[in-house]
């Protein structure tokens, strides 16, 4: 079941009225076999996989607490993580690497592996996977108590709004939401649909508009020349922004209406100062993952310069890995990783390099300076990410640096990429909005209990407005199938 459907306008409400009504203490079942009936709206079958994933991250963590035994602990623990890796990777990444064995094979002249799997990649395995293995270790660190309530504990897996694209809730902030008592609040209620109401906007009027320009050049890279793959590019570092922060912001509100708080996924990252900062702020419950989970264990910065730069690298990998089972999405995270290596590697020299020609940091363009490097380099990446393979990447790249042709945004350049002139101005304004939402986030000015706070008569004009152009202005109706999430396929 999508967000985006009619079927989740029918959901929605239902469970949230039958939540209030349903005595508190059985009210978690109600959420965990709603919770299973979303997810089952994909593949029903697919729910015993998390079931089982679920059952055994619950097993390990009761084992984990009964046990003082560190190698019991650490058996247990490495257990899970076998388990639920295994799982991930047969799912995921089996006939991915089957391919490249098979690669590696033809060089030699050995035939190659028929081995093959028609499965379909369970939707939100690398999440769901991901928060229960989390559980794991925040258990095995002390950090959590293990939830004896194994009911409770497949709720926090399967929470629904943010089960299959995240964030990738820790248990420390979700777990003990599950036992708390919530009573219905107009504020609450009022600021969660106002999420979601904003959610929708960015990705029924921003991000599904802006699909089609994209789909379009990349879909036929020899078409176009290097202009219009910029713009494209620019419009898919907006396109997937707006995608995916859409389902953490519908996730996060549909939550809070309910009375759960989920963490911010994303904190304005195009405002990035460095690639550093990007991933600051650019899926922060993934990014706290890694770092948490890989980058720390494996000693951090604590074991030498060489040794942290390693790691820096290793966490890029598998987080360009964790995306999709191709080389485009390593790739891509490996050049992140580079680009976070490099601008650590020369920061000192960038400082002397500025004083000695006499360039002032503290001065206003030098931000704006930092902010458009980081956004042409994160940029540069993300062809990586959405061109159809290594091949088509570079050639794109070729494409931008030696054939660019920027006379042909006179003329109807901009037309023949697929959207008309009418749908771009209504894209170009959108965007406008987008970004005047993001300086005020920017600025610690809250976009949401500002509107929330003013008078009825503009607060309702807002509102209405929002309302209004995500219908009229939205990618939806007749002949349209509600567009899946990008981060659906991770």
């Amino acid at each position: 079941m999508l967000f985006n459907s009619l079927e989740f306008l029918i959901y929605f409400p239902v469970v949230t009225l039958l939540y209030f009504i349903i005595p508190h203490k059985i009210r978690y079942l109600w959420l965990l076999v709603t919770s299973y009936y979303f997810y089952m709206c994909w593949n029903p079958r697919y729910a015993l996989l998390m079931a089982a994933s679920t059952f055994f991250t619950w097993l390990g963590g009761a084992v984990i607490d009964a046990t003082e035994n560190k190698r019991a602990r650490k058996a247990a623990v490495g257990l899970n993580f076998a388990v639920n890796l295994l799982i991930l990777f047969f799912f995921k990444y089996f006939a991915f690497s089957v391919d490249n064995v098979n690669n590696l094979l033809s060089v030699f002249n050995i035939a190659p592996i028929n081995v093959r799997f028609d499965v379909i990649l369970p939707v939100g395995i690398s999440f769901y996977t991901f928060q229960a293995l989390g559980y794991t270790m925040d258990v095995y660190r002390g950090d959590i108590k293990h939830e004896r309530n194994i009911l409770k504990y497949a709720l926090f897996v399967s929470f629904f709004p943010q089960l299959v694209a995240g964030p990738i809730e820790r248990s420390q902030n979700l777990i003990h939401q599950l036992s708390e008592k919530h009573t219905f609040s107009y504020d609450r209620a009022a600021s969660g649909l106002l999420l979601m109401l904003w959610g929708f906007f960015q990705k029924l009027v921003i991000a599904d508009r802006a699909a089609i320009l994209v789909d379009t050049v990349y879909g036929s890279p020899t078409s176009f020349y290097g202009f219009h793959f910029a713009v494209a590019t620019v419009l898919f570092a907006v396109q997937i922004y707006c995608d995916f922060a859409s389902y953490t912001t519908i996730a996060r509100g549909a939550a809070r209406v309910l009375g759960f708080e989920l963490m911010e996924n994303f904190n304005v990252p195009y405002f990035a100062r460095s690639i550093a900062d990007f991933w600051s702020r650019w899926h922060i419950s993934l990014t706290n993952w890694f770092r948490d989970y890989l980058y720390i264990p494996l000693g951090g910065n604590r074991k030498g310069i060489v040794r942290k730069y390693f790691n820096i690298m290793l966490v890029f990998f598998v987080s360009g890995l964790w995306h999709g089972a191709s080389w485009n999405y390593i790739v891509w995270g490996v050049l992140h990783g580079i680009m976070r290596v490099i601008g650590d590697l020369t920061r000192n020299l960038r400082k002397l390099f500025c004083a000695l020609i006499g360039i002032d940091t503290k001065k206003p363009y030098y931000p704006v300076f930092q902010i458009v490097l980081t956004f042409i380099l994160v940029c540069i990446a993300w062809i990586f990410f959405r061109a159809e393979s290594l091949s088509s990447a570079l050639y794109i790249l070729r494409k931008i640096f030696l054939d660019f042709r920027p006379w042909l945004i006179f003329g109807g350049g901009l037309v023949e990429m697929g959207l008309s002139s009418a749908d771009m101005a209504v894209l170009a304004l959108a965007v406008g909005v987008l970004v005047f939402a993001d300086t005020l986030r920017y600025k610690s000015i809250g976009a949401n209990k500002m509107i929330l706070d003013m008078h009825i008569i503009p607060r309702f004009a807002v509102i209405l407005t929002l309302l209004f152009t995500t219908l009229v202005f939205g990618i939806y109706g007749a002949g349209y199938t509600s567009s899946q999430f990008i981060y659906f396929q991770f």
